[in-house]
């Protein structure tokens, strides 16, 4: 293939946290396309990058239509988002999708990725888990949401705003139980990285509290604690 899109992860708030692959991508690209053009301009020019910048917008049609245009013309380009790894809860899925269709070659590298972190620290169980991204603003098609990842008996993993926290907290207590477990990680990297525990109503009443809520946060929905129960399944199976 002589036309390539690089999806590449940007730091999700320590900037010495991008890659070294990452760097060297946007470097050689002949584009970046990105969501925000200023916030990307500030992350090339801490490392020294100048390159041609695109906006890449998700909800106009001609705006992935021109960006597809770009790498159809034969530019090599690097897909960004504001922060963290494009296409997962971020914009970049539709552009993927019409480059493969168009016999692009797509090379995802890894990197930064908000879900990722916050589950390491969590000190939850490994293992399978549901990521629900942001979820919709009704009440109601959150509930719904909600309950049918909770039932899998996994733990459910949200992002959600410093505006709207208080109020998910609220819906999680209404739909799965006041004393659901939570794990709220605010400011993930950053210089005010903050992790809180707690259940769904206390965690409500303490940030309620606050004159004002800030940070970004992941929110981890944990299962109540219960006693393992002896099996004969192996702990390993190496």
């Amino acid at each position: 293939f002589y036309y390539m899109l690089y999806i590449v992860p940007t730091p999700i708030g320590n900037l010495q946290d991008i890659t070294l692959r990452a760097l060297e991508t946007l470097k050689t690209a002949d584009a970046v396309l990105c969501e925000d053009t200023r916030r990307t301009q500030i992350l090339l020019s801490h490392f020294g990058i100048s390159k041609p910048l695109y906006r890449y917008n998700e909800n106009d049609d001609r705006s992935v239509l021109r960006c597809l245009e770009a790498l159809k013309s034969g530019k090599k380009c690097a897909l960004v988002s504001d922060c963290g790894t494009p296409c997962i809860s971020d914009p970049g899925w539709k552009l993927v999708k019409e480059a493969v269709a168009n016999g692009i070659k797509v090379s995802s590298l890894p990197g930064p990725s908000a879900v990722a972190c916050a589950l390491a620290g969590a000190g939850i169980t490994g293992g399978a888990f549901t990521f629900l991204g942001f979820l919709p603003r009704k009440p109601g098609k959150a509930a719904k949401l909600l309950s049918a990842a909770y039932s899998q008996n996994h733990p459910v993993v949200l992002y959600e705003s410093p505006y709207r926290v208080v109020k998910m907290l609220e819906l999680v207590a209404k739909t799965l139980g006041g004393e659901t477990p939570v794990i709220l990680a605010r400011e993930l990297s950053k210089v005010y990285e903050e992790w809180i525990r707690g259940t769904a109503v206390s965690l409500a009443e303490e940030l309620s509290k606050k004159s004002k809520v800030q940070g970004e946060f992941v929110m981890i929905l944990d299962r109540p604690a219960q006693t393992e129960e002896a099996t004969d399944e192996p702990d390993s199976y190496f």
